[in-house]
């Protein structure tokens, strides 16, 4: 369920699930209430761990607070107050909401009555509590489980979503059908705490971000740009095998480029504003022209295709790039690195006939496959998005091309069950130039996150876009087809991800620090810096500790900065060449010569291994 459902419902859904958090959420509005008498009441649905119900409030509510709603609710329960439904004309429904004072339930209702023609609108009482409400609910309240609920938080939330409205205090509550059930749910949101990137990504010194910097706008600290190096370097890996071309374009670009292309005026509102810039033309001709910071690569990518006249022998081109985006998000919706306005992405586009587009699109879909087995994903699923013919708003959502939709539609489904990957069906999600694929992941921390896209795009290189053409095998111009794809999405979503996904303890070969080389006193750090020394020269990211803390504490530090291999050197280990090795997560430490734990060291990294399932 959707945390943007209304608290009318649809009338529908009559799941018993949701029949309890809906009718928990009136129990807890009734409770807040007659807390904190004059309050006036927002939106309260019910949502996938439980509910929540928005107030302004008389008096503020801290989570001090929570244990007395709770007992509250549990006497509103224990009452068995029926829920009775009521339907009222509009003009005698805005009046009880007059009456009841409650500025925000009669803005809603008159909006309903006008928008849907709406000739009554329902309420529910349950005891002394009436709420507009299309339900449905349980019959009485007793039906309800007293030990299977929790106010989980207070947050802030803006009227309706919008920040130019009334800023209200929401109470998120878990609700369930069993008290194991509720103890299972706050064990996950305890652990999605524990891995939370917004607070393991700094606490290990992986990004910052700064107000003089400006929000959004993530800073790469050392730590961060390690783990970016490195799945770049995977990435170009797997793209050489793959025959793909990198290439290098400029952060920003002419504003008619997106008139092009078709992003200018549709994406405006997502976009930096632009630069306006003076030129000199000749001796007094003055031109401004508008330059915009880059929010997509493709039109950049589109222009070097066009560079140089094509055959269809060239074809498949595979440009590729590691490009930095920048979009102006609402700062309402930034969030870590998992929303940001500057961004890295692993992006390519791939210019191919008709006939490739099944084999193009499944090595795709096969590269997304293997980073899943390489990094232990599993909870995954695919969509693929689709045009909606039937869609009123159609020709301005799509390129209206019916039999270009059906034809692609079809390639791209092929190629989906070729790959024999989990995917779903989905009308009126496709992009406006064509079907796509969107990969969606379930984080550790309960989110469902688009992952990555794979779209084709049969309109943007038409004549009336960017006219893009090859020469084919019957000396005519043709337009290419263009996928674009990015199999790790954006570098800064993606590490949030894997923050959690791993809990901070990255596999050796992307981890920040490789290997923390641990002296027992100070006569030994000669040796360990030797040692340092001899793995730096073979490209491993190595730390020695030279501080004067006891041998206990070192080891605690190295443990909890999660660093996967910690080497303890003194007199034996110095007199034999050796190095006792401790690694993260496992008890047992062994010793071993250096050049015995370097060449294994050495391969494990090349090979990158996964020694423990993540997380653990």
């Amino acid at each position: 369920m959707s945390e943007h459902v209304s608290d009318l419902g649809d009338g529908k859904n009559d799941d018993p699930l949701y029949r309890l958090r809906h009718s928990l959420a009136h129990v807890m509005a009734q409770a807040v209430l007659d807390m904190r008498p004059g309050s006036t009441r927002g939106f309260g649905p019910p949502i996938d761990t439980g509910f929540y119900y928005d107030f302004v409030l008389s008096e503020p509510i801290t989570a001090e607070d929570f244990p007395e709603i709770e007992k509250r609710m549990k006497r509103i329960i224990k009452g068995r107050q029926k829920f009775e439904r009521e339907d009222l004309p509009i003009a005698d429904a805005l009046a009880r909401l007059e009456e009841m004072r409650e500025p925000y339930k009669v803005e809603y209702a008159r909006e309903l009555a006008e928008k849907n023609g709406l000739d009554t609108l329902s309420f529910y009482t349950n005891g002394p509590f009436v709420d507009m409400c299309e339900g449905p609910h349980v019959d009485v309240t007793s039906r309800l489980p007293k030990g299977a609920f929790k106010v989980r938080s207070v947050a802030g939330a803006y009227w309706r979503g919008d920040e130019r409205n009334q800023m209200m205090t929401r109470l998120y509550t878990w609700a369930y059908t069993s008290k194991e059930e509720l103890e299972e749910a706050v064990r996950r949101h305890d652990e999605a705490l524990r891995r939370d990137h917004k607070k393991l990504g700094p606490a290990l010194d992986i990004y910052h971000i700064d107000d003089e910097v400006g929000k959004g706008l993530p800073l790469w600290l050392p730590n961060g740009t390690a783990i970016r190096d490195e799945l770049e370097k995977v990435a170009k890996e797997k793209e050489f095998r793959g025959g793909y071309q990198r290439v290098v374009t400029p952060h920003v670009t002419k504003a008619n480029l997106y008139h092009l292309s078709g992003h200018l005026p549709y994406y405006e509102d997502v976009m930096y504003p632009p630069m306006v810039v003076e030129e000199q033309e000749g001796d007094e001709k003055v031109v401004k022209e508008k330059y915009y910071l880059k929010p997509m690569n493709c039109p950049h990518h589109h222009r070097i295709f066009a560079a140089r006249k094509r055959s269809y022998r060239d074809l498949p081109i595979r440009l590729a790039e590691y490009g930095t985006v920048y979009r102006f998000e609402h700062h309402g919706a930034l969030s870590g690195l998992l929303r940001v306005r500057g961004m890295s992405m692993n992006d390519a586009h791939i210019y191919c006939t008709e006939e490739q587009i099944h084999d193009e699109f499944l090595a795709v879909m096969q590269m997304h496959k293997e980073y899943f087995e390489l990094l232990g994903i599993t909870d995954y699923y695919m969509r693929l998005s689709l045009w909606d013919p039937e869609d009123p708003k159609g020709k301005q959502k799509y390129v209206d091309n019916p039999q270009a939709w059906e034809r692609t539609e079809k390639l791209v489904r092929e190629a989906m069950l070729e790959a024999d990957l989990p995917f779903v069906e989905v009308k009126g999600e496709a992009a406006f130039y064509g079907p796509k694929v969107d990969i969606q992941i379930t984080t550790v921390t309960g989110r469902e996150e688009t992952f990555s896209t794979n779209q084709l795009d049969f309109a943007v290189p038409q004549a009336d876009r960017m006219n893009l053409t090859y020469v084919g095998a019957d000396g005519a111009e043709h337009h290419p087809y263009i996928i674009h794809r990015a199999p790790l999405g954006t570098h800064e979503r993606f590490v949030a991800y894997l923050i959690e996904h791993f809990g901070g303890a990255f596999p050796t070969w992307l981890a920040p620090v490789q290997v923390r080389i641990i002296p027992v006193s100070e006569k030994y750090l000669a040796y360990g810096d030797k040692l340092a020394t001899a793995l730096r020269n073979d490209l491993v990211r190595v730390e020695l500790d030279s501080s004067d803390e006891k041998l206990g504490k070192k080891i605690r530090e190295g443990t909890v900065r999660k660093i996967p291999i910690l080497l303890v050197v003194g007199e034996q280990e110095q007199e034999a060449e050796s190095v006792t090795v401790r690694r993260y997560g496992e008890k047992e430490q062994a010793s071993m010569p250096f050049t015995q734990f370097s060449g294994e060291l050495g391969e494990e990294i090349r090979s990158r291994v996964m020694r423990r399932k993540p997380g653990i």
